[in-house]
């Protein structure tokens, strides 16, 4: 009989679905019934939504990878190379990685093992010491995309150390490359230029590397000594859930997935008239409520 484990989607702290491996690195996602007859239900993901604006529901089982939306959360090239590894994981096994870090993740949501599910023996092939034995040396945390980057903390002193479990930082730090020259250096100079053509962007520093505490020394890429360093948008989640549902939604594929007014209107059944009223009104909800007094 295959191992079968489940994981909890947990959003703003509640469960609201489950992604379940019946063996085989075959996943299945569902929501829970909770949440679909919830009318008022927080949004996970627009990508879980119709062309009507209907919650899907029926999601065909994936193998090795999860569906799209979760597999954009883990990171890429050589971060989860070394991410992976730490966990004593293979990098490819999708639902075991995201088991390993998810209970730190970009925005509301996070991944937990299901009450009484242990980390089956199954998932640590190729590595001689389980996760379980290797925990003290993982970190618990995914930030997407290919650049390597770790979650850090502000200490006493006014720096910044990367925290022992990799979990709960406000910081992103973002490292050199070895293929590219210059990466910290172009986007401080983007974000600065974006600033001064008053654009609101996040705190940013360039510092040098040994400025950062913790920082695992294997994961040094290139002879650069420079890095970025970001402050992490927790307020955006906040500001936009004030927005009307129709309007937060537009603006969401707008500015995040970057479709056409034209686009948006079809998809949403409205005119573009209508996207361009609702855009004007995210944007002046969005400027209150971050210079209101």
């Amino acid at each position: 009989m295959p191992d079968v484990s489940t994981l909890n989607v947990m959003l703003h702290g509640t469960r609201i679905a489950t992604l379940t491996n019946v063996g085989g690195d075959r996943t299945i996602f569902a929501f829970t019934e909770d949440y679909i007859r919830n009318r008022q239900r927080p949004v996970l993901g627009l990508r879980f939504k119709d062309a009507l604006g209907e919650l899907i529901t029926e999601f065909a089982p994936t193998q090795t990878s999860l569906i799209p939306w979760f597999s954009n959360l883990l990171p890429e090239g050589p971060l989860r190379k070394y991410l992976a590894e730490r966990a004593r994981v293979n990098q490819k096994r999708e639902f075991f990685l995201l088991w390993a870090l998810g209970k730190d993740l970009p925005g509301a949501v996070t991944i937990e093992p299901a009450e009484g599910e242990a980390w089956p023996p199954s998932a640590h092939d190729g590595h001689d010491e389980p996760f379980e034995n290797a925990s003290a040396n993982a970190l618990r945390f995914s930030l997407a995309g290919v650049q390597l980057k770790f979650s850090a903390l502000e200490d006493a002193r006014g720096g910044l150390a990367i925290p022992a479990r990799g979990m709960g930082g406000d910081w992103i730090v973002k490292l050199p490359s070895r293929e590219h020259d210059g990466v910290p250096e172009n986007e401080f100079s983007m974000m600065t230029l974006a600033r001064k053509v008053g654009i609101d962007v996040p705190a940013i520093q360039l510092v040098d590397l040994n400025a950062i505490a913790n920082l695992p020394e294997a994961t040094t890429p290139s002879p650069e000594t420079r890095l970025l360093v970001v402050e992490a948008l927790s307020e955006v989640s906040r500001v936009l859930d004030g927005l009307h549902p129709r309007v937060r939604e537009i603006f969401l594929l707008s500015q995040f997935d970057g479709l056409t007014y034209a686009t948006i209107a079809k998809a949403q059944g409205v005119s573009v008239s209508f996207v361009q009223k609702s855009m004007s009104k995210a944007f002046m909800h969005c400027y209150q409520a971050v210079y209101a007094e």
